[in-house]
């Protein structure tokens, strides 16, 4: 095997090692309910996949990877399933998930697998499908996709006012109730705006899945054989091979609401105004720390520093919340959002500069 290929492998092991634990720690330790079931069936599934990796490299007599448990984010779990409804989680474990059925497929496709090795990834491939789609349909039935909208309506706001508020500095650096007020006034719009968008998109999204799950319900009604082969279609335009994608449909076919679910997710639980409050709302949470300096401070220029300071801290929550929860190196996460953070009050500053001395504002 590649040598590239043996390291992807050492890879997909360590990750359902990790996915396996976290999984484990969502299982309540009382009364088993229905979510602590699918949780459980989940991490033995994830165990699974995890032993046919280590079987695979085994046979190709390679040294398996140590596995580096984050301990963290297995606590922080831990302490979130003790203090809140466990399904809440669903969303946040969802927000940085990668899917890993294109690696598998790669691997698939590049790998020189025998038989049996090739039908046991072909199910881990349908396992992660399956998965995904739990996750998916979890999150919408209860509403606890817009933790989402929340999360990513404060990471917009805190950098776009932080952006707007740098820029401000620049033209008015000794006017710090101007550049605040004028930095509430940007925010409160930006959240109208993003709370509006969030309102028309999910109204619009939801009634056209709902008119398209009709005729395919119509249609799995009158020519069953017809919807399975739509899907099948779908399944290969996304890059699954033919066969595994005439399997899936296949096996699929035999439930028609199933299949009718993994086309169409039943919207039942998309909430265009909820998710209009907590995108506008989160927003408005993440201007708060940019702005607030500014009402304190003397100049703008003094402001401007602990400005930066509390959106970078807040920006380092954020993004370690996200990393933690959903799997993704936390130092990659949180350098991605407070660099790109830092970066576009920097643009902003300068191009604030640039106005002041073209056309003599702040004089």
């Amino acid at each position: 095997m590649q040598p590239a290929l043996v390291e992807m492998a050492k890879g997909f092991y360590q990750d359902e090692i990790n996915d396996h634990l976290t999984y484990q720690e969502l299982v309540g330790d009382t009364q088993e309910t229905e979510f602590d079931a699918d949780m459980r069936r989940i991490a033995l599934m994830e165990r699974r996949h995890a032993d046919f990796w280590k079987a695979m490299l085994e046979a190709q007599q390679e040294t398996l990877p140590f596995v580096r448990v984050n301990r963290i984010r297995l606590w922080i779990l831990r302490l979130l399933r003790l203090i809140i409804n466990p399904v809440l989680l669903v969303s946040l474990l969802e927000l940085g998930e990668t899917s890993a059925v294109k690696r598998y497929l790669y691997f698939f496709n590049h790998a020189d697998l025998d038989e049996r090795e090739r039908t046991r990834l072909k199910q881990i491939i349908l396992d992660e499908l399956e998965h995904e789609t739990y996750f998916k349909q979890t999150a919408q039935s209860l509403g606890v996709g817009n933790l989402r909208d929340a999360v990513l309506g404060m990471n917009d706001g805190l950098v776009e006012i932080l952006g707007a508020v740098t820029g401000l500095s620049a033209v008015y650096p000794h006017n710090p109730l101007l550049v605040a007020v004028s930095g509430l006034i940007v925010g409160i719009a930006g959240a109208l705006s993003m709370g509006i968008g969030a309102f028309v998109s999910v109204r619009s999204q939801r009634q056209v899945n709902d008119g398209a799950r009709e005729r395919m319900e119509a249609l799995l009604a009158i020519d069953p054989q017809r919807a399975i082969r739509t899907y099948q279609g779908e399944l290969m335009a996304s890059g699954i091979p033919a066969p595994l994608a005439e399997e899936t449909a296949r096996t699929l076919g035999k439930n028609q609401r199933a299949l009718t679910n993994f086309i169409l997710p039943d919207s039942g639980g998309d909430n265009e105004l909820r998710s209009a409050l907590f995108t506008g709302g989160a927003y408005i949470i993440g201007v708060i720390f940019p702005v607030l300096p500014y009402f304190l401070a003397p100049t703008a220029l003094m402001a401007l520093p602990f400005s930066i300071l509390l959106a970078g801290l807040s920006l380092t929550v954020v993004a370690s919340l996200v990393a933690m929860l959903s799997g993704i190196p936390l130092k990659e996460k949180v350098l991605e959002m407070v660099v790109l953070g830092f970066a576009a009050a920097g643009l902003s500053y300068g191009f604030g500069s640039l106005m002041r001395s073209v056309f003599g504002l702040g004089e």
